[in-house]
């Protein structure tokens, strides 16, 4: 009987798992597909003006490779570039100036607000002073990119053509990351896989729909949107101020899409896992709201998913519980294929995709990690800021 009982779990633990893929697979938006690129787009008949702002903390390692592309947009309509140096100390401020005088140009303005005060992030402090200076200029629409991102050339022209033609509030791209490193090919493509899944992209640009997300690193947002949105100072403790940002604008009534970029591309490099890691934990547990109870269903939803069934089949063949191995099998080969578009996307060996259960079983423990520095008073720490709860702030206004 004892047996029989143990089998029986050994199956419905398996079963469960190739349910919920299936579910995955069908139902949860074709997350896995990455053929969600830039809508179709014209010429809009008149440019309108657009300000870049670009919020830049201790950047020097990656500014050359990125700020060059911003300054160089092959742009019809009037465009200003405005990089706010968020209190660096590696002399960010002044490479900026030393790159516009050698590569010239779309007009470059560098400025620095000065230290955040209580309840502000950094990075949404620069923004609400880059927004600020590129009031006077009174744009139709502010592209928002972050200081490792570079541009093609027609980055800006194929963004603005794309929010004209779509009518959209928000046209964000979420930037391809870099993918050298041993750690960035297991990691990288998962990231992307993983926020995908969270906020399926088809469902954020559909009218109606209630899921909203943006890539913080190419956003472009039409100025009207952002007023009646009150961005940045609704989201101003925001961590994750890419998902709030967009849930703002489309809270508010707004149009918003999301989709991969082609020719947008990260320049910061993540050799080592440490890198990656950090990454990942400074903002899981803000995205799972500082909830302990939302971090138990995680855990146990990611090793049901991805930990189940690769442990299943191995431990099936050798217990030989043919039923549990297969079904077990079924469910990792389902995930399997679901990671393959976006390995292509990022141009790698498709052997990594049965390797996907170990890098969910990586992010399990990463999540795991940024709850402990969390109650550790170093959670959501940043470039020498750690920033507190968006309850905890004090004298915080709703």
């Amino acid at each position: 009987m004892g047996q029989t009982a143990r089998v029986s779990v050994f199956a419905w633990t398996a079963a469960g798992s190739l349910a919920a893929w299936v579910w995955l697979l069908l139902c949860q938006g074709f997350f896995w597909r990455t053929d969600v690129r830039l809508p179709a787009r014209s010429d809009p008949p008149d440019w309108p003006s657009v300000c870049v702002v670009v919020p830049a903390r201790d950047e020097v390692e990656v500014l050359a490779a990125s700020l060059p592309t911003l300054l160089r947009q092959d742009y019809p309509g009037r465009a200003e570039v405005f990089l706010v140096d968020d209190g660096s100390s590696d002399g960010t401020g002044e490479l900026a100036h030393e790159l516009a005088r050698r590569h010239g140009g779309l007009p470059l303005t560098v400025s620095s607000p000065g230290e955040p005060p209580a309840g502000w992030t950094g990075k949404l402090w620069a923004v609400r002073h880059g927004i600020g200076l590129a009031h006077v200029r009174a744009p139709e629409y502010l592209l928002l990119t972050d200081a490792d991102i570079a541009h093609a050339p027609d980055s800006l022209r194929e963004l603005v053509a794309a929010a004209r033609s779509g009518g959209f509030d928000v046209v964000s791209q979420m930037a391809r990351l870099r993918v050298a490193s041993l750690w960035e090919r297991l990691v990288v493509p998962a990231f992307v896989y993983f926020f995908a899944q969270l906020y399926p992209f088809r469902r954020i640009g559909r009218r109606g729909a209630r899921t909203a997300a943006a890539a913080g690193g190419c956003v472009l947002l039409r100025t009207a949107a952002a007023e009646r949105a009150r961005i940045p100072d609704a989201i101003r403790h925001a961590v994750i101020d890419d998902v709030a940002l967009a849930r703002a604008v489309k809270g508010g009534g707004g149009h918003i899409w999301l989709g991969l970029a082609e020719r947008v591309d990260s320049v910061r490099p993540y050799p080592r896992l440490s890198d990656l890691w950090r990454m990942v934990s400074r903002s899981a547990y803000a995205q799972l709201r500082h909830s302990p109870l939302l971090l138990t269903g995680t855990v146990a939803g990611l090793a049901l998913v991805y930990l189940v069934p690769p442990v299943v089949l191995v431990a099936g063949v050798v217990t030989e519980r043919t039923g549990g191995a297969v079904l077990g099998g079924l469910a990792w080969l389902v995930m399997t294929g679901t990671y393959v578009p976006m390995l292509r996307y990022y141009r790698q060996p498709l052997w990594l995709a049965p390797l996907l259960p170990f890098t969910a079983f990586l992010y399990l423990l990463m999540t795991v990690d940024s709850a402990v520095q969390h109650y550790r008073g170093r959670g959501a720490a940043w470039k020498g800021r750690t920033y507190a709860r968006p309850d905890a702030v004090v004298g915080d206004e709703t």
